[in-house]
C-alpha cells in the first residue's frame, strides 16, 4: 500500500465528522487539524486509532492546506474535507495505485443537498477536484479561498471512485459559509477595482449561469435555491470588495 497521509481541515465538524473517519479506516494516518472548533470535533477525531489531532489557527484555506500536509509523516497527502466520505470504490482505487510523484490526482466528487444526488448546477456537477498529490513536488496555493493544488508541470490523472460531499445541510449553513467566502475574497482581492455595478452584474451572471448555462433548472427546488446562493455568493464578493475599496481610499 502506498504510504499516504489523509489530512482534514476542521472547525465544529462535529455533525458530519464520524462518517468521514468512518470512511478512512483504510489509512494508516490521518491528520485533522482544527483551527477553533468549540464543539466536540477533537474529542470525535481521539475516538480513532488512526487519527491524529492538532490545532492551528486558520491562515486562510491555502495556507492552512499546506500547513497541515507539512505535519503529515508521509509525503503523499490525500486533502479531504470533514463533510467529504472516501467511498469504498475510491478508497479501493487509491490504495491500489502506483503512484506516480509528477502527477496530481484529481477525485470525482459526487455533491448532495437536501437529500438528493445534485447533476446540475455550476460548480455542483460535474465537479472533480484536485487531491491526490506527493507534497515534496507540489502544493496548495496560498490562496485564502478557492484554493487549489498546483498543477503546471505536472500531469492529471482522475480517479473513478466516488467522494461522497453534503457541503450543506440547512439553508443557515449556506448563509454562513457565504458570509465567510465573500470576506475572504474581499480581503485576498482587496484594492482591486470593485462597484455596486460590477456586483449586479456577478451576481446576474451567476445566477444565468448555474440555472440556465448549467440546467440547474432540472434540478428543482434544489436546483433553484443553488443557483440563487450562487448569484448571492457572486454578488456579496464584489459588493464587500467595493465598499473595502471605497473605505481604503476615504
Amino acid at each position: 500500500m502506498n504510504r499516504i497521509t489523509v489530512t482534514i481541515l476542521a472547525k465544529n465538524a462535529a455533525e458530519t465528522l464520524t462518517a468521514t473517519l468512518d470512511s478512512l479506516s483504510r489509512f494508516p494516518e490521518v491528520l485533522l487539524l482544527d483551527t477553533g472548533s468549540t464543539d466536540n470535533t477533537i474529542e470525535i477525531a481521539k475516538g480513532y486509532p488512526n487519527v491524529k489531532a492538532l490545532e492551528a489557527s486558520f491562515q486562510g484555506f491555502g495556507k492552512t492546506h499546506n500547513l497541515a500536509s507539512s505535519l503529515a509523516a508521509n509525503d503523499w497527502i490525500l486533502s479531504i474535507d470533514s463533510d467529504e466520505i472516501v467511498s469504498e470504490e475510491l478508497a479501493s482505487e487509491i490504495t491500489a495505485l502506483s503512484l506516480n510523484p509528477n502527477a496530481v490526482y484529481t477525485l470525482n466528487r459526487h455533491n448532495y443537498f437536501n437529500g438528493k444526488a445534485i447533476r446540475c448546477c455550476a460548480g455542483w456537477h460535474p465537479d472533480p477536484v484536485l487531491r491526490l498529490y506527493h507534497r515534496g513536488k507540489t502544493r496548495f496555493t496560498d490562496a485564502e479561498v478557492h484554493e487549489t493544488v498546483k498543477t503546471e508541470g505536472f500531469s492529471i490523472i482522475p480517479l473513478k471512485g466516488p467522494l461522497l460531499h453534503t457541503p450543506y445541510r440547512s439553508i443557515e449553513q449556506f448563509l454562513s459559509k457565504m458570509q465567510l467566502y465573500t470576506t475572504l475574497f474581499a480581503s485576498e482581492n482587496q484594492g482591486k477595482p470593485s462597484s455596486l455595478g460590477k456586483a449586479i452584474r456577478h451576481g446576474l451572471a451567476a445566477f444565468f449561469k448555474s440555472y440556465i448555462l448549467k440546467r440547474g433548472f432540472l434540478g428543482g427546488k434544489e436546483g433553484f435555491v443553488i443557483s440563487v446562493y450562487n448569484a448571492h455568493t457572486a454578488y456579496y464578493k464584489y459588493l464587500k470588495l467595493a465598499f473595502r475599496s471605497q473605505k481604503r481610499d476615504s
